[in-house]
């Protein structure tokens, strides 16, 4: 028996005992696709029978769906929402990610990549990075991806999953997922549908609110049909219909430190075997992803509206794209930033209706999962009390501003000639937060992070040191150690190597666990 299904069946033995009548018993979750669908599909797993959830979205306006690529959080999402993982590979055509390559970032020609995982096994109380940059400028120890178990495998085109004893080589590397959004959104549908959750279709014309509390009550259909609630899930996307339109939460503008505000999206064929990993290439204006699937290749194009046109990136799209086009491209508008609150009165927003930070480390999911676990943690009743609301925006603040930074990073430290956006964003000032940090990395290679950052310290040392932005010394504490550095350097760079080529080929290893 699951932690979850003995919780639940506490709860059926104490509800006719303690029936509160504050409790929350209908919720409602505005807008469907991915977020919407993860929502219901989480709630409903956790929730019960108690609590009615009802989704209400419109097949009229359609859904963003074109984010396929995630990072490992996605695996405690799914969890959470009670999917099986064999099942979802097969019903979203799903391939897995094992990180993100970035092309011609540091400068044009240059590559490298974001690993999941960490960069060899630790020999030392320190840091294995330290080690390395004490001895980088040697021939024989190479870049620091030649110790990453992830990009290793990930270059030859292997995948196996991770084995859980840390002390193994094969426990260094972590993993999420490539998918159909389409498909995903339509899975969780399936499952939430078969939970007991309630789609309801239509398109909602007026938000009733309570005359002295301002609470939402109900929701007015197109049809005048009314659907009522206690609590209230915005997942309408960049609209924000409740969040931004009825309660006019305000949003924060972050276009001047991220200022890509389009991107065009084009799928097309997929040629030879899918990649177990995410390609983001750097343009003129912009960057390119691709993300491979099993069926196809997902290819968008994200750029800044101030430095070209949607013609010539759409161009430039359709003359890069690594098999025939599939669909004709379609043009998405969006601002980098974030609602001043996420929690208003009893109205939470998740996914874009919350905010928007473009897809360049694929955390649009997460920001959802992170939501949907923070809700939970402080969950209400009717009263939705002030209290909880604070810590949940508190969060919600941290974690995106902290997210904001990190991307950031990527922009500041490009060394590109050409483009007048790079030279921008290479001039720009960057926030204080993300200042310090740099500042500190800069003297001996030190990484700032705690718990509240998402991406940890070999996150920002991929970036740091693959966009060629290398601190002045290595650590001083290291020059007092004993240990022989470039012995052990050697014997891991070799060992990761040879460990991934024993690894099975990404497709066959997916053809084996789906047969």
């Amino acid at each position: 028996m699951t932690v979850i299904s003995r919780i639940r069946e506490l709860q059926d033995q104490t509800r006719h005992h303690e029936q509160n009548p504050h409790a929350i018993r209908r919720l409602v979750v505005v807008g469907g696709g991915s977020a919407g669908w993860m929502t219901a599909a989480a709630l409903s797993n956790v929730l019960g029978p108690q609590c009615a959830i009802t989704l209400v979205e419109s097949e009229q306006i359609g859904i963003v769906g074109v984010g396929e690529a995630t990072i490992p959080t996605i695996r405690l999402l799914n969890q959470t929402m009670g999917l099986d993982e064999k099942t979802f590979l097969r019903e979203t055509q799903a391939t897995f990610k094992l990180g993100i390559e970035f092309v011609n970032w540091g400068r044009e020609g240059h590559r490298y990549f974001h690993p999941f995982g960490f960069f060899g096994l630790p020999f030392d109380a320190m840091p294995v990075h330290q080690h390395w940059l004490k001895h980088r400028r040697q021939a024989d120890m190479g870049s620091l991806d030649d110790y990453s178990l992830a990009w290793q495998a990930a270059r030859l085109g292997r995948f196996d999953f991770p084995v859980p004893n840390p002390q193994h080589l094969a426990s260094t590397y972590n993993y999420a997922f490539h998918f159909d959004a389409a498909l995903y959104a339509r899975h969780l549908r399936r499952v939430s549908e078969g939970r007991g959750v309630t789609r309801i279709e239509g398109q909602i014309k007026q938000v009733h609110r309570h005359s002295e509390t301002g609470f939402v009550t109900a929701l007015e259909l197109d049809d005048a049909r009314q659907v009522e609630g206690d609590f209230f899930i915005d997942c309408s996307g960049f609209r924000s219909l409740l969040l931004g339109q009825a309660l006019e939460v305000g949003y924060e503008d972050w276009t001047h430190w991220l200022p890509c505000d389009r991107a065009v999206a084009m799928p097309c064929a997929l040629d030879g075997s899918p990649a177990p990993y995410t390609r983001s290439t750097a343009r003129l204006a912009g960057w390119q992803w691709t993300i491979p699937l099993q069926h196809r290749v997902g290819n968008g194009h994200v750029f800044s509206s101030a430095f070209t046109t949607t013609e010539k990136a759409t161009e430039l799209l359709a003359a890069n794209l690594p098999g025939p086009a599939l669909g004709d491209p379609r043009l998405l508008s969006f601002t980098a930033g974030r609602r001043h609150k996420a929690w208003e009165k009893n109205v939470v927003a998740l996914g874009l209706a919350s905010g928007f930070l473009e897809p360049l480390e694929s955390t649009s999911l997460h920001l959802v999962y992170s939501g949907i676990t923070t809700l939970l943690g402080l969950f209400p009743d009717k009263h939705a009390h002030e209290s909880l609301r604070n810590e949940y925006n508190r969060r919600f603040a941290i974690e995106m501003e902290r997210i904001r930074d990190f991307l950031i990073l990527h922009y500041k430290l490009n060394q590109h000639k050409d483009g007048e956006m790079w030279r921008h964003c290479a001039e720009m000032t960057v926030p204080t937060s993300l200042q310090d940090r740099m500042a500190l990395f800069q003297q001996n290679g030190h990484v700032q992070v705690d718990n509240y950052d998402l991406f940890g310290a070999e996150s920002w040392l991929a970036v740091y040191l693959g966009q060629l932005s290398f601190p002045q010394r290595h650590s001083p504490l290291l020059d007092l150690r004993r240990t022989d550095s470039r012995a052990h350097l050697q014997i891991l760079r070799q060992g990761v190597k040879q460990y991934a080529q024993t690894m099975p080929r990404h497709d066959q290893f997916i053809a084996q666990l789906l047969a």
